[in-house]
């Protein structure tokens, strides 16, 4: 609804005159009658997709959305109505995020550009600020492939976990002292289950983890959700000792893993003693990479907390496990582990085939 913005008759009725010219005008054009700028809109997902994260409703992918959004779309598109966004618009976008990036973007960038992008048009079309009839281009969401993260071999991942055992216990600040021994766990847990760092991880609660039993053997199985939704992951048996160690350490009652399982604790598995979340795990493995002396692969590539799930991949396929069972154990397609990994089965499986 458009006001006039003005109490004198006369000028009121030439004002009304211009709107209800300018409103057939946008019609005729194909163009909604309310309209919005990218950013108006683009805020207002934001905040939706900000409500739901924090209600426990929202994607895993919701952050890089946001992301994309605040970093590149807005600065970008920002003042730009929706519906005047053109093709030549597009290609300059392109262009300039390269510039800022500093690289061309490879496809998963790309397409959580995308993905970001279209959730606004989405908005806009909802809200009506965009026309039904109204096309707007979209980005291009096709790139060059990401390359591999680095893994860690066999015996780096031993020299690895036989490290912390000592490196956990040091730091001159406080902070590293207290932190430290809850990388060492977190580290474990990743090698053992193959979880995806941080958004799988880091909300990880007690009552997440139980026992399985098939007849009389028991297996740690672990409730996550992930890219794919919720699932259940079988862990390795050595994390076991990673989890009882973490109980001790947090001061937790009941204090046995039998125990928390049982009492179904609702509680962060990653926290400190104090139950606070830690902010990122990101800088202390950067540190405990520098300090192992485990930072860089054997072609250069640094590693990071990525690296373990790779790892973890790298490791169970060498193992025998099949891609299908290995697809769901880590929440992702058979074309991602065919893609990223099928080089490497020949290598992994020479014993086998000399």
């Amino acid at each position: 609804m458009a006001s006039t913005g003005t109490d004198v008759h006369a000028q009121a009725r030439q004002q009304a005159i211009s709107i209800y010219a300018a409103v057939n005008a946008r019609v005729e054009q194909g163009l909604a009658v309310q309209s919005r700028t990218f950013d108006q809109i683009a805020l207002q997902e934001i905040d939706a997709m900000t409500k739901k994260a924090k209600s426990g409703e929202g994607k895993q992918t919701y952050a890089d959305y946001v992301f994309a959004l605040n970093k590149y779309l807005i600065p970008f598109f920002g003042k730009t109505e929706v519906s005047q966004i053109t093709a030549e618009q597009i290609k300059d976008f392109e262009a300039w995020r390269i510039s800022q990036m500093g690289l061309v973007p490879k496809a998963s960038t790309k397409r959580n550009h995308a993905s970001a992008y279209n959730r606004v048009i989405r908005l806009a079309r909802q809200k009506g600020y965009l026309h039904e009839a109204r096309s707007v281009p979209i980005l291009d969401a096709t790139g060059e492939r990401g390359d591999a993260r680095p893994a860690f071999t066999q015996q780096e991942i031993n020299q690895l976990l036989e490290f912390m055992r000592s490196w956990e216990q040091t730091g001159r600040m406080a902070i590293e002292r207290l932190i430290h021994p809850l990388c060492r766990a977190y580290v474990e847990f990743l090698v053992y289950t193959g979880i995806r760092h941080g958004t799988e991880a880091i909300p990880l609660r007690w009552r997440h983890i139980q026992w399985h039993w098939i007849g009389e053997r028991r297996y740690l199985r672990v409730w996550v959700s992930g890219k794919t939704g919720p699932r259940y992951l079988i862990a390795k048996n050595s994390v076991i000792e990673t989890l009882q160690r973490l109980i001790t350490w947090q001061g937790l009652e009941p204090n046995t893993l039998d125990a928390v399982i049982e009492a179904r604790l609702d509680r962060l598995v990653f926290c400190f003693p104090n139950r606070q979340k830690p902010h990122r795990m990101e800088g202390v493995f950067r540190k405990l990479m520098r300090d192992s002396g485990l930072a860089k692969d054997g072609a250069g590539k640094t590693r990071t907390l990525y690296s373990l799930r790779h790892t973890y991949a790298t490791f169970a396929l060498a193992e025998g496990v099949d891609i299908h069972t290995l697809a769901r154990q880590m929440g992702t397609s058979v074309a991602m582990i065919e893609r990223h990994y099928s080089k490497l089965t020949p290598m992994m499986s020479a014993e086998k085939l000399a």
